[in-house]
This record gives C-alpha cells, sequence and structure tokens, in this order.
C-alpha cells in the first residue's frame, strides 16, 4: 500500500504554518463531513484521511517525526530511544536492539530498508503487547443563533470516531499478517451520536472542550477531546462587537424633542429607556450588562441603544400648521 502524504491531503506546503494547516483541515473538513454528504462512501473517505492528516500535522512533535521518518513516523521514538552510536570495525554506524535481536544500520545504508527488517518480523513479535496510545481529539464544526449564544443550548451530533481495532488490539498485524478488519492500520472508524452543551458567551470560532469525547484511547490511555467550533448566525436586530451589543431604537420626532420613554429590544425581553428633551438622531445610550454573557464568567456586556429619530407622516391640516409656526418662530 502506497505511503498517504498527508500535506497533499490537506492540500498545504510541507512548509505550512499551524495556522494554514488549521485553516485547511477546517475547510475541508466542512466540505467532506458526513452530515453534508450523507451516504457518500467517498466523502466518508475523504473525511477520515483528513483526520489522520490533521491529527498527526497540527502536532508538533509528531510532525516533526512525520517530517523525518514518512509513513514510518509512528516508529521513530522505538528506533531513537534505543539506537547508540558506536564506531563498528568496518564502518560507523548505529547498533540496534529490538526486543532480543539486534540489528545493525551502517552509515550511508538505506533507513528504509532497516524498517523493513525491524518492523516486518518486529511487529509479528510485539502484536501481543499493543502500544499505549491516547485517543484522537475530534473538531466538529457547530453552527448557532445569537440567542442560543446567549442563554446555552444543546445538539446532538452525529461524528465519525477513530478508535484501535479491537480484532488486532490496535496492532494492525494478526499471526504474522496484516489485520483483515482494519487492513493493517490498527485503527477504525464508527460513527458516534452524543448530546453536547454549547456554554452562553461563546463567538465565531470558539473551541468548546468537550473532555473525553473523542476517539477511544487505546490500551488503557484515555479518550481523546472533543472541540466544538462555533459560528453564530447574523441576526435581524442585533449586531455584536465582543461582548457588547448594538440595537437601533426608532424614537418618534415629539419624544426626541421633548422627552418621553420608548421600549429597547433585549434577548431576553423589552426595556423601558427614558428619552430626554431634545435627544439628537445617533445618539447612543449604554445599558450596562444587558449584553452578551462573558464566556466561563458571570459578567455581560453591554447593549448600546442607536437612536433613530423617526419623523411623522401623513400629516393633517392642523400640524402642517404647527409645523409652519414653527418654523417662523425658528427661522435658518
Amino acid at each position: 500500500m502506497a505511503a498517504k502524504d498527508y500535506y497533499q491531503i490537506l492540500g498545504v506546503k510541507r512548509d505550512a504554518s499551524e495556522k494554514e494547516v488549521k485553516q485547511a483541515y477546517r475547510r475541508l473538513a466542512r466540505k467532506y463531513h458526513p452530515d453534508v454528504n450523507p451516504s457518500d462512501k467517498t466523502a466518508e473517505s475523504k473525511f477520515k484521511e483528513i483526520n489522520q492528516a490533521y491529527e498527526v500535522l497540527s502536532d508538533k512533535d509528531k510532525r516533526q517525526k512525520y517530517d523525518r521518518f514518512g509513513d514510518q513516523w509512528q516508529y521513530a521514538d522505538q528506533f531513537t530511544q534505543q539506537r547508540t552510536q558506536q564506531q563498528s570495525r568496518q564502518a560507523p554506524g548505529w547498533d540496534f536492539r529490538q526486543g532480543g535481536t539486534s540489528f545493525r544500520f551502517e552509515e550511508g545504508g538505506d533507513l528504509g530498508s532497516l524498517f523493513d527488517e525491524l518492523f516486518g518480523g518486529a511487529r509479528a513479535r510485539t502484536s501481543r503487547q499493543p502500544r499505549a496510545q491516547r485517543g484522537q481529539n475530534i473538531e466538529h464544526p457547530v453552527e448557532i443563533t445569537l440567542e442560543e449564544a446567549y442563554h446555552g443550548a444543546s445538539r446532538l451530533l452525529s461524528l465519525e470516531v477513530t478508535e484501535p481495532c479491537a480484532t488486532c488490539r490496535g496492532t494492525g498485524r494478526v499471526k504474522n499478517g496484516p489485520c483483515a478488519t482494519c487492513r493493517g492500520a490498527g485503527v477504525v472508524s464508527r460513527p458516534k451520536r452524543i448530546e453536547v452543551k454549547i456554554p452562553p458567551g461563546v463567538k465565531d470560532g470558539s473551541r468548546v472542550r468537550i473532555a473525553g469525547k473523542g476517539g477511544q484511547g487505546s490500551a488503557g490511555a484515555p479518550n481523546g477531546d472533543l472541540y466544538l467550533v462555533t459560528s453564530v448566525k447574523p441576526h435581524a436586530l442585533f449586531e455584536r462587537k465582543g461582548d457588547d451589543l448594538q440595537v437601533a431604537v426608532e424614537v418618534p420626532l415629539v419624544v426626541a424633542v421633548l422627552g418621553g420613554e420608548v421600549k429597547v429590544p433585549t434577548l431576553k425581553g423589552k426595556l423601558a429607556l427614558k428619552i430626554p428633551p431634545e435627544t439628537q438622531n445617533g445618539r447612543t445610550f449604554r445599558l450596562v450588562g444587558q449584553g452578551m454573557p462573558h464566556l466561563g464568567g458571570n459578567a455581560r456586556g453591554d447593549l448600546l441603544a442607536r437612536v433613530n429619530v423617526v419623523l411623522p407622516t401623513k400629516l393633517s391640516d392642523k400640524e402642517k400648521e404647527l409645523f409652519r409656526q414653527l418654523s417662523a418662530l425658528r427661522p435658518g
């Protein structure tokens, strides 16, 4: 089976930054997610590849090993920890011991051949001792309304999680051959449904961690985490600025001139706002604590009510005469 190029799968260059890797993953994950492509096996397979690639390239340590050893990166720790730099009578190289077998890598030799020699037989010998590995972290996009961001919400999600193969116990080998269940990968994917809580105060791009709800760990290792990446839909009335909200409030001309009271909409009902006499169009009133809740805290932002003076229409003859008298009193 040909080795997969994780950089090519995500469509990024080998020197791509962590931000570029994450942006590429989010774009592709949204495109190929099973919820977006129901019953599409090609998209499902692509989604699995994208998650595998991101799991490695988003982890600094794993990425360094992958850049050095390619598809054999999982065995880099065993190789590095056990090799010793010694001098050989014939040629300088590394002595390497795996289990009860000794190997020799000569300088200038083929590292790929050494891995084939080492792990071709060593995998069979270690198949009874699966390596403990933490479960896969999973990111899942969630779209919510501004009301849900204000009050909090819950979602029932359908996820595709990667777990250690039960047949081979995550080793990829059964009786000196590749595991037929996982095809030698050591992991299998399965659908998973989970109800999650979205806390009040989330914003566009917030990452909500659901501990232990990612992929299953192997050999007693802990499960991975689930990260909800939220996006908040635009609202018809309110515009969000951080944890503050802005809203336009229509104020009749008479109230703006003489003063009075108007109703201001909020995300939990309407409030009375006193308008002082001679209030100008565009003036903004700050209603403290009536904005969005701070994520993970008890405080709240403010509501900024911007006055929109409404001119009267369909004036009667008497009203028109009153405006003419006002015009005469205040020329220019």
